[in-house]
C-alpha cells in the first residue's frame, strides 16, 4: 500500500501526585478545502493548571521515490511574499479546563496539494517565548508545577492544503485476487475504517485502519478467500461505503 505515512509525534517531559496541563488537540488530520484560506484549530486543556503552548509548523515534501521529509516553513517579513502555512497566534495560553483556538492561515499558490506537520508543544514559559508574562508570573507557574509530578505532552498533527481547483478521480480495479484503488485526482482521498474480517464473523477482524492515498498513488490489497473487506471511501465531503468479498 502506498499511502501517506503520518508519523504523529507524541512527546513527554516529566518535571517532578500528577498535576499540570493536559492538552488535547482533537483530530490529528485536518483538511483545508480549496475554496478556503484559513482553518480554526481548537486546543483543549483538561489539566489542573494553565497550559502555555507553542505552535510549530513544518512542510512535508516528497522526493521522486515518494520518501517524505520535513522542512521548516520560511517566514517572510512581507506578508504578500509568504508561501506556506502559518499559525495566528503561534503562542497560546489555555486555562485549566478551558479552550483556546489558533487560526491556521495558508498563503501562496494553490496549483497543487501541499502537506504540513503542525506541532502543539506545551512549555514552561521562558523570557524568549513571547507569552507576555512577568518574571514573577513565570516563577510562580514553575513553583506550581514543581509542587508535584507534572507531565507535559505535546502532539503532532498533519494538515492537508487542497488545490484551489480540487478534482477527484478515483479508479477501482476489483480483480480476482487483488483489489486496487487508484487516486487519479489532484487531492488526497481517504480509505477510512478499513476492516478485514472473516466472512460471516464481523467481530473477527484485523485492526481497523485509516489510510490516506495521495494523488497518483494507490491503495491495494490481496483478496483472500473467506474474508470480507469494508471501508469508507472519502473524497472531500463525500463518503461512499465500499464492500469487497474475497
Amino acid at each position: 500500500m502506498k499511502v501517506l505515512a503520518a508519523i504523529l509525534g507524541v512527546w513527554m517531559v516529566s518535571l517532578g501526585v500528577q498535576a499540570g496541563p493536559n492538552i488535547n488537540v482533537g483530530v490529528v488530520y485536518d483538511y483545508l478545502d480549496g475554496s478556503k484560506s484559513s482553518y480554526l484549530k481548537r486546543i483543549f486543556n483538561g489539566g489542573t493548571s494553565t497550559a502555555f503552548v507553542k505552535v510549530e509548523i513544518l512542510e512535508i515534501v516528497y522526493d521522486a521515490s515518494g520518501v517524505p521529509r520535513e522542512i521548516p516553513v520560511q517566514s517572510q517579513a512581507d506578508a504578500s511574499a509568504r508561501d506556506g502555512l502559518m499559525a495566528s497566534p503561534a503562542r497560546l495560553i489555555v486555562p485549566a479546563n478551558g479552550m483556546q483556538g489558533t487560526r491556521l492561515l495558508y498563503m501562496g499558490e494553490r496549483a497543487s496539494e501541499r502537506y504540513f506537520r503542525v506541532r502543539y508543544i506545551p512549555v514552561v514559559p521562558e523570557k524568549e517565548d513571547a507569552f507576555a508574562l512577568s518574571e514573577e508570573e513565570r516563577e510562580e507557574y514553575q513553583k506550581t508545577l514543581q509542587a508535584g509530578v507534572s507531565v507535559l505532552a505535546g502532539y503532532g498533527t498533519v494538515f492537508f492544503v487542497r488545490p484551489k481547483d480540487t478534482r477527484y478521480d478515483t479508479r477501482i480495479n476489483d480483480g480476482a485476487t487483488r483489489y486496487e484503488l487508484r487516486n487519479n485526482g489532484n487531492s488526497v482521498i481517504v480509505v477510512d475504517e478499513f476492516k478485514n474480517c472473516v466472512a460471516g464473523k464481523p467481530t473477527d477482524c484485523h485492526p481497523t485502519t485509516k489510510n490516506h492515498v495521495l494523488p497518483g498513488r494507490a491503495f491495494t490489497f490481496d483478496k483472500q478467500t473467506g474474508r470480507h473487506y469494508t471501508f469508507k471511501l472519502v473524497e472531500g465531503d463525500t463518503q461512499k461505503n465500499q464492500e469487497v468479498k474475497g
